[in-house]
């Protein structure tokens, strides 16, 4: 299997509060409390790197964002009713040229709609995919007494089998944000072990540090994930491949 290599990833600009603020009102706006990849553009704001992502609400639509995106592709299912959606067949991996685009695109849409009729399915993101790194979750938990709960570790498959993270209170400072990655037990596969090379533990820290101003910044976000975060070899910096939001109720 082909995936695409990616370029070195340039260090990102400062937070724009104004520009988040408006994702999130408008969104409490159309009374939506939960927030997946539709929420991308919170992250850009605060200037977290994030995979491209392009949406399309019909199979026809969806060849023509793969042909202009390039193979092999990653298909996700897009509805505010589903947030996990590997559980529902809600992901496509690997998709190689069109004619696989559009069989996936309508037998992700018949399956899904068979599981949980109710759904609202607005159609699907397109995401190149991506090799050469190794994937990191990164969320937040708001506690009643403590505030926003920061958790760090690996991610994919790694997070529900080795239950391996680390947990700070937001703020932190770089010196916290470092000590969260050092301080899981998997930390030898970030930084390199049998030879292999170390992962842009930098590209992680600041992107932690954006993640700590953002959930301090708007207290309404109850909870916040960004699964997976894939992380490449030291100076090729990290991009957020997807993500979940939950606002409070108000």
């Amino acid at each position: 299997m082909i995936m695409k290599q990616v370029d070195i990833i340039p260090r990102a600009s400062g937070p724009d509060r104004v520009w988040a603020a408006r994702i999130i009102e408008a969104a409490r706006a159309e009374n939506r409390h939960i927030l997946g990849l539709e929420a991308f553009e919170i992250l850009k704001a605060y200037g977290i790197p994030v995979v491209r992502t392009v949406f399309a609400k019909t199979a026809e639509e969806a060849v023509n964002a793969a042909e202009e995106i390039g193979y092999p592709l990653v298909m996700k299912v897009v509805s505010p009713q589903i947030s996990h959606k590997s559980d529902l067949g809600g992901i496509s991996l690997s998709l190689q040229n069109a004619a696989e685009v559009k069989v996936a695109y309508q037998d992700m849409m018949e399956n899904i709609s068979k599981k949980i009729p109710d759904a609202s399915l607005e159609g699907v993101h397109l995401q190149p995919m991506l090799s050469g790194g190794r994937e990191v979750i990164l969320g937040m938990v708001r506690n009643p007494t403590f505030g926003p709960m920061l958790m760090f570790g690996l991610g994919g498959v790694y997070v529900e089998i080795l239950k391996d993270v680390r947990f700070a209170i937001a703020p932190v400072d770089e010196k916290e944000a470092r000590e969260l990655i050092t301080g899981i037990k998997t930390y030898p596969l970030l930084a390199g072990v049998r030879g292999a090379k170390s992962s842009d533990i930098n590209a992680l820290v600041d992107i932690i540090l954006r993640v700590s101003k953002f959930v301090c910044d708007f207290p309404e976000i109850e909870e916040f994930e960004i699964n997976p975060i894939m992380v490449f070899e030291e100076g090729k910096g990290a991009l957020a491949v997807d993500m979940r939001l939950v606002l409070n109720s108000r």
